[in-house]
């Protein structure tokens, strides 16, 4: 891939940001682009903080959204999908002295699961936010979605 349209990048900043893809850490992704490890954790944090990297590795992130064809719609239904299954009722079974099984009329369900992904469905939409207003410092490690 090549670097990003007009930016200002070196070969070490663009093999940075690729690795960062796939690491989703900066202090690894520096040492892997060439960085000495000494300095890798400080300049893996420099080099996310700098606008034409924040961009280029946005950029990385949006075409390998484009080729999964993952967006927000289907992050989502993902997110619905495990809560609906995740909600459904499994009878409780029990031994019904003879060495079989019988239902005993009591259901489980996977409350956890539902709740996270639930959860996360409220985050995305916003719910939790008191002014709606997310506050982000610099490029969020979870994949950032095409709008």
């Amino acid at each position: 891939m090549a670097k990003a349209k007009g930016s200002d990048l070196t070969d070490k900043q663009v093999l940075f940001c690729k690795e960062y893809l796939k690491t989703l850490n900066a202090t690894q992704s520096a040492i892997l682009a060439g960085y000495s490890e000494k300095t890798a954790t400080i300049i893996g944090f420099e080099n996310l903080t700098k606008p034409n990297i924040q961009s280029y590795i946005q950029e990385l992130m949006n075409v390998r959204a484009d080729k999964l064809a993952i967006d927000a719609q289907w992050v989502l239904q993902r997110f619905k999908d495990v809560s609906d299954r995740c909600m459904t009722a499994v009878p409780v079974m029990i031994s019904d002295g003879e060495g079989g099984l019988v239902e005993s009329g009591e259901y489980k369900f996977d409350s956890s699961g539902a709740n996270k992904a639930t959860e996360m469905i409220a985050k995305h939409i916003g719910f939790f936010e008191k002014d709606n207003e997310q506050s982000k410092s610099f490029i969020n490690p979870i994949i950032q979605l095409n709008k």
